[in-house]
């Protein structure tokens, strides 16, 4: 499996995104078994924005795998404001071995590509999160024995998160639902991507706006109504967004099983305390899963084929 970097899910095959899956998977059962894959390596953690699990899981995450991870924050700025963008990929590799941005757009993740020379890894941007859909599909892997029969609805904003989760569903062949309010849905192009992408799969991809019209699922998956940076006045998003709460009434309404949330959560907003607390929830194996799933995208850029 020939992989360069890992900046979009529209860049990957099935026959890719299986294979880091399954990689995931076992790296999780077996961690011991990798623990030396990365020795000699390190690899910079480029942050714009803050994060809790994207930071930790890839500094643990590497360490497991016995590389070295070094943390570079906000405080030198947005990434080409104090120089260019591809003096910061040149400078960097000279001394690491890839590279880890959390950015504000994907157009800099695009340049660090074009100019490093070593792998560079999405950890987030305005259009992506790749690294949380994997993920979630190693998650979902765990609690459904066959991904492409699978139904998956995603409820609520449509934002990075929902775009990658609707690209890497239609790449696997499931079918996916997204539910928004009307104006707050993806981007046309985004959009007009996944679709082509499911008419190859043969998976159905719907988007509405009419919660009523969710049916039947297996899982639903939400995010923050109010995204990082978000200009929109607060009190207009929970008014257009209140009839999209995923509760206990939506799961038996769908028939869903499990209920997904990448965190952080608005308790009492887009999800209910009871239902993220419930058996339902699989938000802590996500959190876990990153670590492996980003392990798994790690140990392929830099190590090359790894049995899984």
């Amino acid at each position: 499996m020939s992989l360069q970097h890992f900046l979009a899910d529209d860049q990957l095959s099935q026959e890719q995104l299986l294979s880091l899956i399954s990689l995931a998977l076992g790296m999780k059962q077996n961690p011991a078994d990798y623990r030396h894959l990365l020795a000699g390596k390190s690899v910079v953690m480029l942050f714009e924005k803050p994060s809790l699990r994207t930071h930790i899981s890839f500094d643990i995450g590497i360490q497991k795998l016995g590389g070295h991870a070094l943390y570079i924050g906000q405080q030198n700025g947005q990434l080409g404001e104090r120089e260019r963008v591809s003096d910061v990929a040149k400078n960097l590799a000279c001394w690491s071995d890839a590279i880890v941005a959390r950015v504000f757009e994907h157009q800099v993740l695009e340049e660090l590509a074009a100019h490093a020379g070593i792998p560079v890894i999405n950890a987030l941007c305005d259009l992506y999160h790749p690294c949380q859909a994997l993920a979630d599909f190693v998650t979902l892997a765990e609690n459904f024995s066959d991904l492409s029969r699978l139904k998956l609805a995603y409820v609520g904003d449509g934002n990075n998160v929902s775009n990658s989760l609707m690209l890497m569903a239609a790449t696997l062949g499931l079918d996916f639902t997204l539910l928004c309010p009307a104006g707050f849905g993806p981007q046309a192009e985004m959009y007009n991507k996944a679709k082509a992408i499911a008419e190859v799969s043969c998976c159905q991809l719907t988007l509405t706006s009419d919660v009523a019209a969710i049916g039947p699922q297996d899982a639903i998956y939400t995010d923050t109504w109010v995204s990082m940076g978000d200009k929109t006045k607060v009190e207009d998003i929970l008014a257009a967004f209140a009839p999209y709460q995923v509760n206990h009434e939506l799961m038996q309404a769908a028939g869903a099983k499990v209920v997904m949330h990448c965190q952080p959560a608005h308790l009492g907003q887009e999800i209910t305390t009871e239902l993220f607390d419930s058996d339902m929830s699989v938000a802590m194996s996500q959190a876990e899963n990153r670590m492996w799933a980003q392990n798994a995208v790690l140990a392929t850029l830099l190590a090359g084929p790894v049995p899984a």
